[in-house]
């Protein structure tokens, strides 16, 4: 990665993401319901997903990529966003994880109660895809539609929201390390799965191209939700931002668990590695931005 520098990089994109998000998640939605919006999305978070979507249209492009291409890109890592601050305010209510601390501030229930909550997640979701389909775009009308499709695929019961019900159902079991992948590729890796695809949807990749993107995408989303399982289990609040050891608490199914510390600190760099591998493997030359974000994933610390 000579001559590429990550932390200029992730600052620009971080602002132009954090502008868009400001500029589309409406304040004046009624009875407070903008204002919880807002406070879910804004002013907190890693935004690695966005960061992914952007990374990956700049690897599949080059510098004379048409404009069109460079709004999808934004639409599509702000909407991948919502669906994230979406699943993370219904996750936190009681009826699923019950928690109250979420990016440092108390979580959406705790601040606006749960049934504004439900609404506020219900709308972030809904206005995820109104972005990727804007009223007047030069985004061409089969580029929309795939990045509709992948976001809803990533999202829904294949993806998100099934691994969501298989983590509700496993409380208290053992399972294999092949099922414990299974609903972290589902719960966890489907959405940065899709914000890789969805990417290089934006920069028109050849299909060969986007196969490799996906092998990658795949690895760290389950790469991912390895090291968030150590740091349940190792970091302190303050700096995760979130409840510790809640895992343990509530009887979940971890990579800690089944692996133990050392185990899965070894499954996360297996992991790192074999998504550094697709990227060598796509052909691409561009991908330093692509290959800083999957070793920060491995080294976080929050």
């Amino acid at each position: 990665m000579s001559g590429f520098d990550m932390t200029a990089w992730s600052q620009a994109h971080l602002v132009a993401v954090e502008e868009a998000l400001q500029a589309w998640v409406p304040a004046d939605a009624p009875a407070r319901l903008g204002e919880a919006m807002r406070y879910a999305v804004l002013d907190g978070g890693k935004r690695l997903r966005p960061l992914l979507v952007l990374g990956s249209m700049e690897a599949v492009s080059d510098a004379q990529r048409p404009a069109w291409m460079t709004e999808a890109a934004m639409r599509a890592a702000c909407a991948m966003e919502l669906i994230h601050a979406y699943s993370l305010v219904h996750d936190d209510m009681p009826c699923m994880d019950n928690d109250v601390l979420r990016r440092g501030k108390p979580t959406v229930h705790v601040q606006f109660g749960e049934a504004q909550a439900l609404l506020a997640g219900d709308a972030l979701q809904t206005l995820a895809f109104e972005l990727l389909t804007p009223t007047v775009s030069d985004i061409p009308p089969a580029v929309q539609a795939q990045l509709c499709g992948s976001l809803a695929r990533a999202a829904g019961h294949a993806g998100m929201a099934g691994g969501q019900a298989i983590d509700l159902a496993s409380v208290g079991l053992r399972l294999s390390a092949d099922a414990l992948r299974q609903m972290h590729r589902c719960k966890t890796g489907a959405l940065l799965e899709a914000s890789v695809v969805m990417g290089a949807l934006c920069g028109q990749a050849p299909a060969s191209v986007t196969a490799h993107l996906l092998q990658f995408g795949q690895a760290l989303g389950v790469a991912f939700q390895v090291v968030d399982d150590i740091l349940d289990v190792t970091a302190d609040a303050s700096v995760l931002g979130k409840t510790v050891g809640k895992d343990a608490a509530n009887d979940k199914p971890t990579y800690v668990s089944l692996l133990g510390l050392d185990g899965a600190r070894a499954e996360a760099k297996r992991l790192a590695e074999q998504a550094h591998s697709a990227l060598d493997h796509s052909g691409l030359t561009h991908t330093q931005a692509l290959q800083a974000l999957a070793a920060w994933v491995l080294q976080r610390q929050h």
